[in-house]
């Protein structure tokens, strides 16, 4: 079976970091994320989430050191059924995410990581490919608004890397 998750939004507070007994960092925090459409009449609607979600080992450290509340940020993982008892006998039981990848997606004025993490992942990637804030960091990053392109130097690759299909996308529709 297969159980992927993939989130971008703003964190709702700082995260919460604890160590297990082996030395572990299990850091805890939520992830707010919206939606906007019109309705059939037209009208305007926009649709908020908030999700719970954890990262683990230097995932967490890194999460930790870089990412504030407000901080915006794509994360990949699988979805996890948490259940307990609650104090008062009930069982209670909600959804969240394990965090296994991270893409910290603000400006590298907003935050100085600016770059990606996952389990071996590229943290602390080349600038070119942390400028864009995309998710696929195989397609170069493109020119700042209002900043002239120069022209690429031919590159000579004997496995040319895959074309990216572009994504038409109402900038209403962004998410943040």
């Amino acid at each position: 079976m297969y159980n992927k998750v993939i989130l971008v939004g703003n964190l709702t507070r700082d995260l919460e970091v604890r160590y297990t007994q082996s030395g572990t960092a299990i850091g805890n925090t939520g992830l707010a994320t919206n939606r906007k459409w019109k309705d059939q009449s037209g009208e305007q609607k926009e649709e908020v989430m908030f999700i719970d979600i954890t990262f683990f080992g230097r995932t967490a450290e890194i999460a930790n050191q870089y990412l504030r509340k407000g901080s915006k940020v794509l994360v990949e993982g699988r979805l996890v059924l948490e259940q307990w008892t609650a104090q008062d006998g009930t069982k209670r039981s909600k959804h969240s995410v394990t965090v296994q990848e991270m893409k910290m997606l603000d400006s590298r004025g907003d935050n100085p990581g600016g770059g990606s993490y996952g389990g071996g992942n590229n943290y602390g990637a080349p600038a070119q490919q942390q400028q864009g804030g995309g998710y696929n960091n195989a397609a170069p990053a493109a020119p700042a608004y209002g900043q002239p392109s120069a022209p690429a130097a031919p590159q000579q690759q004997s496995n040319p890397a895959p074309s990216v299909p572009e994504i038409d996308i109402d900038e209403d529709e962004i998410p943040f």
